[in-house]
């Protein structure tokens, strides 16, 4: 226990540290942009907000070690908004107000996000939305810091900024240059502490160098290059300032607050995309799941926290949780130790972040810039099949540098959603096709019922769907069928891959169904599944869509639980139709069985003689896996089916022997036990050979006893070559 405790202390520690300089920088650039001592307040913002996400978030949240702090989403959309603010001509106090209330309705979105469960959701943004969003944050961050690490002034835009180099404050750049620098090269060098704080020290450090050579002034107030002093170092200047705030904020109209409604709700969604992705990689360095929807209401209550303070919203941020894994953090204290070490750093350094330079925070800000931007998309440029995605990627970052971030996601989405629809469209709908004399049901035929299939089975076709079967992919499954439409009577449709239906396709397969009853045919669905994983019970969907009649007359279509049972009735039609099997099924006598069929009667009559006669009724099982025996059994009339257990309640069919088939002949030819389990699948009659008496009928009639062994082997031969075609069809 104590060692976890420990693990968390430092992990909590090391956190703060990463966390911090950027929670500044992020709280420096929202208020910088309201001018004159904003930035000051930027920064006690950004400390407060990751004080109370700390503190709040961890407690409450459902993914241990996550790591809650101010971040750039954040900043690009408060920085956008108070920029906007600021050019319709709103004054700096109601500027302030107004981000606070886009935080604190921002908290209370995130909260109804988890109350409603909405946080799987949230996590399925496609990956080239996520990637394009976090390339334009980056290049966002980027592009509002570039006039501040150049020390220019008036609030230049970065482009403008770059086209003025006679405003550029050389100072400002040395200091931005040196702290850049140290924070790319110091990791190489030092693993122990953060390269923020060491980059940040650097600037520090360099700007005081820079004062002590009267190149700046060294002195805190009424100094741009500076962040200045807080406000906390005005005695009660922070409580007044929020009571200030407070009072404003109970003085707006209900309606005041609308316009705020749609920054609010970009905020939320961009913050828990955010949080979500970190929690997701967590998980997957930590072998744990996180809770999503609980994590969601814990990052709302903290940012309501952090706004209700007048501190900076945030989310879970990568670089402080990893450092916080890294460190040996076990559990979720690590992240409220992260929020207390904040506020002591609050208390205890308030004085020294007056003297950070502002170009600095701008250079740490440009380097967090940099790493977010997903270089490793630029590879989808290799291929022709990602080239799309980098296009989604690119139109995202567009839509993020010349519209806004929630253009950029929305457009993200939608594209990402027709690249879906393409892909199914361009999926083959028909994963394969065979005609019924290629493949054939479990139900074991005679020689000759088995070459009429295979003359006759033509009139069969069994598709295997896969996929959805929707508007898009409704024209290539017709196209599939047009040839059969008018050759086969038989179209089997086996829906057990099909994940979902649409009307469009149901008014497809009604349109198939009326062609397939003017040449006396049928459409047959098998195998659809109970539940799509949608969760849309395809077959009730189909029955609301007008396909599927129960109990109506006529040609409608027919439906089977499994394919087998479709090709089995098909093949029954068909073999009923050549006149092999009459209607009526009345016992056979030995010689009518294909086995026997050109012995001598007299020598039949001696062999039916000494076999057993027996009836089984519907359902009465013959022989359990197991069992011993050397009977073979010849069905006289009725069908049983061989079926292998697989549990206590399920067995698997392995086939069905019909009328004049035989079965029992492993254990007839071994003497081994039982393999399977064989039931009467209807009334059935039959005769019963042990081989304890055909040893005995063989002594006497060696001839018949040797063809009857023929016989099977013959038979058994026939069942082999008649499977190895179907896999061969298979295969192709």
């Amino acid at each position: 226990m104590n060692k976890d405790i420990a693990g968390d202390v430092w992990g909590g520690l090391a956190a703060m540290l990463v966390a911090l300089p950027s929670a500044i920088a992020f709280g420096v650039t929202v208020y910088s942009a309201l001018g004159g001592t904003q930035a000051a307040q930027g920064a006690m913002a950004g400390i407060l907000g990751a004080m109370a996400l700390g503190l709040v978030a961890a407690s409450l949240g459902g993914a241990p070690r996550l790591i809650s702090a101010p971040c750039a989403p954040a900043v690009a959309i408060l920085s956008a908004f108070a920029i906007e603010r600021v050019a319709h001509g709103s004054d700096a106090a109601s500027i302030v107000l107004m981000l606070t209330l886009v935080g604190l309705m921002a908290g209370g979105i995130q909260v109804m996000f988890g109350v409603l469960r909405l946080g799987h959701l949230i996590r399925y943004m496609p990956y080239p939305v996520v990637s394009g969003y976090l390339s334009g944050v980056g290049l966002i961050i980027i592009g509002s810091q570039i006039p501040k690490l150049l020390g220019t002034t008036g609030e230049l835009k970065v482009w403008a900024a770059l086209a003025t180099p006679e405003q550029w404050n050389a100072s400002s750049m040395v200091i931005g240059a040196v702290t850049a620098g140290v924070m790319i090269v110091a990791p190489h060098l030092i693993k122990v502490v953060p390269a923020a704080i060491l980059g940040l020290s650097a600037g520090v450090l360099t700007y005081l160098g820079l004062g002590l050579a009267d190149m700046v002034p060294l002195v805190t107030r009424e100094n741009a290059m500076l962040v200045g002093p807080l406000i906390s170092g005005e005695g009660d200047g922070f409580i007044t300032a929020m009571s200030a705030r407070w009072q404003a904020a109970s003085l707006m109209r209900p309606d005041a607050l609308a316009p705020l409604l749609f920054p609010a709700l970009t905020l939320a969604g961009l913050l828990s995309i955010d949080t979500l992705k970190t929690c997701v990689v967590l998980d997957a360095m930590t072998r744990s799941r996180h809770d999503s929807n609980r994590e969601l209401i814990a990052q709302g209550c903290g940012n309501l926290c952090a706004c209700a303070l007048g501190g900076m919203p945030g989310a879970g941020t990568m670089g402080a949780t990893l450092v916080n894994l890294s460190s040996g953090a076990v559990s979720r204290r690590s992240g409220m130790i992260e929020g207390i070490a904040a506020l002591a750093a609050f208390a205890l350094l308030g004085a020294l972040i007056a003297w950070v330079p502002v170009a600095a925070l701008a250079a740490i800000l440009i380097v967090i810039g940099v790493r977010m931007i997903d270089r490793d998309s630029l590879h989808f440029l290799r291929s022709r099949a990602t080239l799309l995605d980098f296009l989604v990627i690119a139109a995202v970052v567009t839509a993020a540098l010349t519209v806004s971030l929630i253009a950029a996601s929305a457009i993200g989405v939608l594209l990402a959603i027709l690249l879906f629809i393409r892909e199914q469209v361009s999926n083959r709908v028909v994963r394969r096709r065979l005609l019924g004399s290629e493949t054939f049901s479990k139900r074991v035929r005679t020689n000759d019922e088995m070459a009429s299939l295979v003359a006759h089975g033509d009139q069969v076709v069994v598709c295997e769907l896969q996929g959805s079967l929707f508007f898009g992919t409704t024209q290539q499954l017709y196209s599939a069928l047009e040839s059969d439409l008018k050759t086969r009577r038989f179209i089997i449709l086996n829906m057990r891959r099909v994940q979902t239906v649409d009307v469009t396709a149901a008014h497809m397969l009604e349109q198939v169904r009326e062609m397939l009853a003017e040449r006396d045919g049928r459409l047959i669905l098998a195998d659809i599944p109970a539940k799509s994983p949608s969760g849309l019970d395809i077959y009730a969907y189909l029955v609301e869509a007008g396909l599927l009649v129960p109990q109506a007359k006529g040609h409608r279509v027919k439906v089977f639980g499994e394919v087998d049972t479709a090709l089995e009735w098909t093949e029954d039609l068909i073999i009923n139709e050549a006149a092999l099997t009459p209607f009526v099924e009345c016992p056979l006598d030995l010689h009518e069985i294909e086995l026997f069929s050109s012995r001598k009667q007299e020598t039949l009559a001696a062999l039916e003689a000494s076999m057993e006669k027996r009836t089984v009724n519907v359902g009465g099982k013959i022989f359990s896996r197991g069992d011993g025996g050397d009977e073979l059994f010849l069905i006289r009339r009725g069908a049983v089916r061989i079926l292998l257990p697989v549990s206590e309640t399920q067995s698997h069919h392995l086939g069905t022997f019909g009328r004049g088939s035989f079965f029992g002949e492993m254990s007839f030819l071994d003497g081994a036990a039982r393999s399977a389990d064989a039931v009467a699948f209807s009334e059935t009659e039959l005769f019963v050979l042990s081989r304890k008496v055909y040893d005995r009928f063989a002594q006497e009639h060696g001839k018949t006893a040797l063809a009857l062994m023929e016989g099977i082997a013959s038979t058994l031969a026939s069942r082999l070559r008649y499977t190895t075609a179907e896999l061969r069809a298979l295969e192709s």
